[in-house]
């Protein structure tokens, strides 16, 4: 993981893709381990001072586990008062996605969705570097 520094991430609102996956890359960089981030941004596109890693989570997907992460995702960004939340998918391997990433991100999605926490944006961790995740990777 590289540093970016507070005040860098302070005054630059993250308002295009192309930035968030450039934040993601300066603070996760290339994969080396298997783990969920957590990034959480303002209502203005601030990154707030809060980033989260989890490797806690199951192996498999079942829409019980996704709704106990979000649920535990809703509280943390209620108590830090996040507008939204940037998820990034840390595992050692390629940066093509497998159907165990694909599962995740829809599950993840779709729980979350449910209970009303707003995802900015969901990306992968690899280990060449960091890719985005656009909707059609994992919805269809």
């Amino acid at each position: 993981m590289t540093g970016i520094s507070a005040s860098t991430a302070n005054t630059q609102p993250l308002v295009t893709d192309e930035l968030i996956e450039q934040r993601v890359s300066d603070l996760i960089g290339r994969a080396s381990r298997r783990q969920l981030w957590l990034l959480f941004l303002d209502s203005d596109n601030v990154q707030l001072p809060l980033l989260i890693p989890t490797d806690d989570y199951p192996g498999r997907p079942t829409p019980d586990h996704a709704n106990e992460l979000a649920n535990g995702i809703r509280h943390i960004a209620g108590a830090a008062r996040a507008a939204q939340v940037i998820l990034v998918w840390e595992r050692y391997a390629g940066s093509d996605l497998t159907p165990l990433d694909r599962a995740w991100a829809q599950q993840l999605h779709n729980a979350c969705s449910g209970i009303g926490v707003p995802i900015r944006a969901q990306l992968l961790s690899h280990k060449r570097g960091v890719r985005w995740l656009a909707p059609d990777d994992y919805l269809s």
